[in-house]
């Protein structure tokens, strides 16, 4: 059976179009004929892949910047055209049916490729390889970095945009092919169903404090104290924050009613060194610190399990060179340090 370039099946009978003018053929499918239906159009994707980014109509509408009862229209007009219902409404903002992850695992890919295919007739950066990558907190102070001073050592075009934010978020971002890879610990995320991930190293958590830190007066024989200093956590909800909070139910220890909880480890490590807080972080993160005596390890006497850190892609996207170099050099990396 012959298929047109781009085709592609999805559940339900649905089958989308590229988002120019295709023309339709005939396939069949469990007997029945079916069409390419070049009623889509760029615009339906482009709504589609924001509200699924988005999860939201009114940023969606900002985003792409139409009024928000015009891309409402827009998706209307997609789901009569596929037959299916792909968002569903709720309080906490609109989330995508069945079929509409489905849909999004090709939408997404399709949109991705066209805007290749473009550049690279006009000609944008020919020599110039780019890579996008999501980076989680886990290794943005130390993997990272090394990553990318090997990468521009061995390729003289190659441009890395780099995005953080919790693993829901870059998850997300990846599946709608707004990114090439994610980085870090994201196992426990929901976002992760439909994407590929590659296991690299276990990695545990640990408490620092800087030098001088009253708990280092003497041996911690009662974790109970730890109560008494502010804390410095991940985000609530995010994958290593559950690891954090295990840590803690482990030892016993309540969590303190003075709590900074972010992300960054550049503003964690500044506080701490200002501060007497305690900073609940990823071994990496830290690990430079700790090793050149600016931050001290706190010992519980006890160790977080540790969590899986590794590389995620949509396997739905063929990946790009500069992520395959990318990835490459991650590889590396994570087994020298790890």
């Amino acid at each position: 059976m012959r298929r047109a370039p781009g085709h592609y099946l999805a559940k339900r009978h649905l089958v989308p179009s590229l988002p120019v003018g295709y023309h339709a053929r005939t396939t069949r499918r469990h007997g029945r004929p079916m069409n390419l239906d070049n009623r889509i159009k760029f615009r339906h994707l482009a709504c589609f892949l924001e509200v699924a980014r988005q999860r939201s109509f009114a940023k969606a509408a900002d985003a792409v910047a139409v009024s928000q009862p015009a891309i409402s229209k827009t998706l209307k007009e997609l789901e009569e055209i596929l037959g299916a219902r792909l968002f569903e409404r709720s309080k906490a903002g609109v989330e995508l049916t069945e079929a509409g992850v489905t849909f999004l695992r090709y939408a997404g890919p399709c949109v991705q490729a066209l805007r290749d295919g473009v550049n690279t007739l006009r000609g944008h950066e020919a020599q110039v390889e780019t890579v996008r990558v999501g980076v989680l907190s886990t290794v943005e102070s130390l993997v990272v970095p090394e990553v990318l001073r090997r990468l521009h050592r061995r390729h003289r075009a190659l441009v890395v945009s780099v995005a953080t934010g919790p693993s829901a978020y870059l998850l997300a971002q990846l599946k709608v092919g707004e990114l090439d890879l994610v980085v870090g610990r994201m196992t426990d995320s929901p976002e992760i169903q439909g994407l590929t991930f590659e296991h690299l190293y276990s990695e545990s958590m640990m408490l620092v404090v800087r030098p001088g830190h009253p708990l280092l007066a003497a041996p911690l024989r009662d974790p109970q104290r730890l109560a008494d200093f502010p804390l410095v956590l991940p985000l609530a909800g995010t994958t290593i924050r559950r690891h954090a909070d295990s840590l803690f139910v482990q030892c016993g220890i309540p969590l303190a009613g003075q709590r900074l909880e972010t992300l960054s480890p550049t503003l964690s490590r500044s506080y701490v060194l200002r501060s007497e807080a305690i900073w609940v972080a990823p071994r990496d993160a830290v690990r430079l610190d700790v090793g050149n005596g600016e931050l001290v390890e706190l010992d519980l006497g006890i160790r977080e399990p540790g969590g899986s850190v590794g590389l995620c892609h949509n396997a739905a996207l063929p990946l790009p060179l500069g992520a395959q170099w990318f990835s490459v050099v991650l590889r590396e990396v994570a087994a020298e340090l790890h």
